[in-house]
């Protein structure tokens, strides 16, 4: 393993997430070892209470949300990946998008702003939004409205 990327794993465990190594001479990667090619990057695994917050939600939203940022901490990452949780009455307001995105609803339901079209949205939905769209989304009913989200952090600017 690279010096950076043990300091990246020291740094992780600190932090409560795990990294397990690859490329140990099974699979793809061990092949790939054993011809003389560079190792994998190795998997980190990211337990929930590791990356909780409560907090406002993002875009001017309202309310109160719960943001698990599961990506925050990965070195080297191409991609955001978070799970938020509105909590009734809450909402994420609206934005234009400069990536596309992807939410996945876990549980509950809620009102997705697209362009100015609102689509009621409910677990086991999924929504590709593209780049230049302009997407909220508000907490309906009396659960919380828990999405999975992820996108690639390129279309933002620079990968971490």
């Amino acid at each position: 393993m690279k010096e950076s990327a043990r300091i990246a794993a020291l740094r992780a465990l600190a932090a409560g997430v795990a990294v397990v190594g690859v490329g140990t001479g099974t699979g793809a990667s061990g092949a790939a070892m054993a011809a003389g090619a560079a190792p994998a990057r190795p998997v980190v695994i990211v337990p929930q209470q590791a990356v909780v917050a409560r907090e406002t939600p993002p875009h001017n939203g309202t309310g109160t949300s719960t943001a698990y940022r599961y990506s925050d901490g990965v070195a080297g990452r191409s991609m955001e990946f978070r799970v938020r949780a509105l909590h009734p009455g809450a909402s994420i307001g609206e934005h234009v998008l400069s990536h596309d995105e992807i939410y996945y609803v876990l549980s509950g339901e809620g009102d997705l702003i697209a362009d100015g079209v609102v689509t009621r949205i409910a677990q086991g939905t999924a929504v590709y939004i593209y780049t230049g769209n302009n997407v909220g989304i508000r907490q309906a009913g009396s659960d919380d409205l828990v999405l999975a989200i992820a996108y690639p952090l390129t279309g933002k600017g620079t990968a971490r």
